[in-house]
């Protein structure tokens, strides 16, 4: 049985990876390239994130990526990486589908928070399939995209917050299922000894 306090600290986990995936979609570091020039020892700096590009070397340091430039050489690079920022968007409606399904679950008697954890679990689910998939179209383009083959490039701390944000809600849908396959019921009692026992009079 998944109890009240259970979906109270699911809700609170998950609220946190909420805010980590819209982190990594809004900070400009899913790839980061850094050298260090020997002469001055000036540090270049270029940030890739799923709709921004950001150098040390320009000035506004930001702009929308990728723009037509970037795509006129590569049109498979900027639709796969469109993609990844479409996926990382539609997550985010996933996981307000998720939110919402978890007030309703909690709000509800004791008949949905026995039933409703199935729910919240798929959503969970769903949830980090769709983070997995894009972060794992960008791990691809960093591994095989000749633009990435230069040393220095990494994959950087907005990638790394979206695979935690994922694996956090397989996480929680797992200790969602654990919780309602072996605790107890909200009602179960242990019987006490009747001081009445006859077979004590």
């Amino acid at each position: 049985m998944t109890r009240p306090i259970v979906y109270s600290i699911a809700l609170g986990v998950f609220v946190c990876t909420t805010a980590m995936t819209i982190a990594s979609i809004t900070t400009p570091y899913w790839l980061s390239y850094a050298v260090t020039a020997d002469n001055s020892g000036a540090t270049y700096r270029k940030d890739l994130g799923l709709h921004e590009s950001c150098s040390s070397l320009d000035d506004p340091q930001c702009r929308h990526f990728p723009d037509d430039d970037d795509c006129r050489g590569d049109q498979f690079f900027c639709s796969m990486w469109r993609s990844s920022g479409f996926l990382l968007s539609f997550a985010t409606i996933v996981e307000l589908a998720t939110l919402i399904t978890f007030m309703v679950v909690m709000a509800g008697g004791k008949y949905k928070r026995e039933t409703g954890w199935k729910l919240i679990g798929a959503f969970l689910l769903a949830d980090a399939a769709v983070e997995f998939a894009g972060m794992g179209i960008v791990a691809y383009l960093f591994n095989n995209d000749e633009q990435f083959a230069l040393p220095g490039w990494r994959l950087s701390s907005s990638w790394i917050l979206c695979t935690v944000s994922a694996a956090v809600s397989v996480l929680i849908a797992l200790g969602l299922w654990a919780t309602a396959q072996f605790l107890p019921p909200e009602d179960d009692y242990e019987y006490l000894d009747d001081p009445e026992d006859p077979i004590d009079s």
